[in-house]
């Protein structure tokens, strides 16, 4: 028998190195281990220096406890760590770091120096280590209280690995990414980064709700800030905050998309599931949803230990947290009215310049300083508000009785007035779209509001009203469902057929009515109404598909969303159908009292609005 086809042990060098291809990737990997044991130490300011994107040096220095003389070996050695003992405390780890691998694997692949130093100490302590040679060398140093870590000249004993990293530029953006991932996990920290000897990032800490949506809109940009509804709401133990991007604030790719659970970065199949389905019929085809957002859950009902880079979760209860996540997000998405986003972004640029930012280009619903306005909105559980008919629905803070107002601006905005309209103030508060000025080619409507001037697309706006009242019926009259001529039998995995089983009632509710034939067998005796020209067994063996992944199925609720979407787009103001003011009127008081009114049912926007300031610039006014 050859040498090859016998066992035996790898050398220490050598199965550290393998590790190393399980956590060191690229310079990024290296600083996300280093940075998630500064915190670990409680550190409370960091402070990154990068040479050639990480490639020849990768230093952070923190302040945080240290570490004793006699544990710097320690320190480097596989499977050593101070933040579990024992498995109870790995089923409820709280710390970023835990298996003890990571300045083990580091070390394998670069030249290492760690220098630390105790409040205790009278002086601190350094440990050196190389690739090939893996004894450390322990020796005096001089240095503060905390520890720094010096990785020098990545993947110099492994040439292979080292082809595979990109240009400077790129390793180091995603190097920078990292730290902003962290920056937006700890708002009590600082954070500082320099490239090549110049300063790039420069982050101090966040102890109130100013400064902390300071430090979101220098990660994402001050654009998502001004277009972000904030959002806190706690239930069942389940503790949800942070910011969302509004439908029409959306990507091409899903580069700003940040959740955390408990403080932790991950990328979770769940999550993005629940997300997903929460911006359902207001995103636009092929467009990705923004969010900065925390999830706070006792640590032992979610596994942390499932992935060796640590980006992926396990939740014991994945159901109530998929429920939890789309309830809350589809919620908040839809009480977001025009009042909202007409608001002054005063508090919001205001914030940004004061810290020499600017605020940006404005989303397409123009200057919309939503996250400014909801800053101080109390959490609340609110209930679903129908949409209003005509101004009849409108709120009682307009500061007119409905019909004294109605009566008012038709008497204001007739048709026969020959002087230009103004809003007068004596009438009372100016609704948040303000009052319709005009028709332009029989496709928008022109209103006035206290800002300026609001252009609204008045098909896409009824679409989306039509729309949302087609979905309320459906809610409370629930799905009528109409019996197959033929029943359809339909071969399915036992698990499947169990799953069908167990959520009989369910399914009945949605108007299907199921029979188990045998162990993997089912038939389908009938079908919801509305959904009779889809192809039922392939329905069933999707919505099977969602339950046994996640718990719950979207999948009869956007196929019945497309029928209603088409249904209210037939039944929507056709282009070219010239409004009365009246009308008009009417459409902007219910867009006002309409869920996600501010967008189509194919995510489009259905207004913008063009403030003073926009228009002085178009006309080059005040220069």
């Amino acid at each position: 028998m050859s040498d090859f086809a016998r066992i035996q042990l790898l050398s220490p060098r050598l199965a550290n190195q393998i590790a190393a291809g399980e956590v060191v990737e690229r310079p990024a990997s290296v600083i996300k281990e280093l940075l998630e044991n500064s915190l670990d130490s409680g550190a409370k300011r960091i402070d990154v220096d990068v040479e050639q994107g990480g490639v020849k040096l990768l230093r952070v220095r923190d302040d945080g406890s240290g570490i004793p003389p006699d544990d710097l070996p320690l320190a480097l050695a596989r499977h050593a760590t101070s933040k579990i003992r024992e498995l109870e405390d790995l089923e409820q780890v709280m710390s970023l770091g835990f298996r003890g691998e990571a300045l083990a694997s580091i070390s394998s692949v670069a030249r290492l120096t760690l220098t630390s130093r105790t409040a205790e100490a009278e002086q601190a302590w350094q440990v050196e280590t190389e690739g090939r040679d893996m004894q450390p060398r322990v020796q005096p140093a001089a240095h503060p209280v905390g520890t720094s870590v010096e990785v020098r000249d990545l993947f110099f004993n492994t040439p292979a690995r080292r082809k595979f990293l990109k240009a400077e530029k790129t390793e180091f953006d995603h190097l920078q990414e990292v730290i902003k991932r962290l920056a937006l996990a700890r708002f009590d920290v600082a954070f500082h980064l320099r490239h090549n000897g110049k300063t790039v990032l420069s982050l101090h800490e966040a102890p109130d709700e100013v400064s902390r949506a300071r430090r979101v809109a220098s990660v994402c940009g001050p654009a998502f800030l001004e277009q972000a509804l904030p959002i806190e709401i706690e239930r069942n133990g389940l503790h949800l905050w942070g910011w969302v991007g509004l439908p029409t604030f959306s990507r091409s790719q899903a580069d700003l998309q940040y959740f955390y659970v408990n403080g932790r970065m991950v990328r979770d199949k769940l999550v993005a599931h629940a997300v997903r389905q929460a911006y359902r019929d207001v995103l636009f085809n092929g467009r990705h949803p923004t969010f900065v957002l925390f999830l706070e859950i006792e640590p032992s009902v979610v596994d942390v230990n499932v992935h060796p880079t640590k980006h992926e979760v396990r939740f014991r209860d994945g159901r109530m947290v998929h429920d939890f996540l789309y309830g809350t997000l589809h919620r908040a998405l839809g009480e977001v009215r025009p009042e909202d986003q007409v608001a002054a972004p005063a508090a919001v640029s205001g914030m940004l310049r004061t810290t020499g930012q600017s605020a940006g280009e404005f989303g397409p619903q123009g200057e919309i300083g939503l996250a400014a306005s909801l800053l101080e909105r109390p959490a609340t559980d609110s209930t679903w508000r129908s949409p209003g008919a005509g101004y009849q629905g409108a709120r009682a803070e307009s500061g007119l009785p409905a019909a004294e107002a109605q009566g008012a601006y038709r008497e204001f905005f007739s048709p026969l007035a020959a002087a230009p309209a103004v809003l007068p103030e004596a009438q009372g508060d100016v609704p948040p779209l303000g009052y319709a000025i005009a028709q332009l080619k029989g496709v928008y409507i022109l209103a006035e509001n206290v800002q300026g001037l609001v252009l609204v697309d008045m098909h896409a706006a009824h679409e989306r009203i039509t729309y949302e009242r087609l979905k309320l019926a459906m809610a409370s009259e629930g799905l009528r469902g109409q019996p197959l001529l033929v029943p359809e039998s339909l071969a399915v995995s036992q698990r499947e057929a169990d799953c069908a089983e167990e959520h009989g009632s369910w399914f009945q509710r949605l108007g299907f009515e199921l029979q188990r034939l045998g162990p993997e067998s089912l038939a389908i005796r009938q079908i919801p109404a509305l959904l009779k020209q889809a192809e039922a067994t392939q329905l069933v063996r999707d919505v099977l598909a969602d339950l046994l992944e996640y718990g719950t199925s979207d999948r009869i609720q956007a196929h019945l969303n497309e029928l209603l979407g088409t249904m209210a787009c037939h039944g929507a103001v056709r282009a070219n159908r010239r409004l009365t003011l009246p009308e008009m009127n009417g459409l902007l008081r219910d867009m006002e009292h309409t869920e996600r009114s501010g967008q189509c049912n194919h995510g489009r926007p259905t207004w913008t609005q063009l403030g003073m300031d926009d228009l002085d610039k178009l006309f080059l006014r005040g220069r």
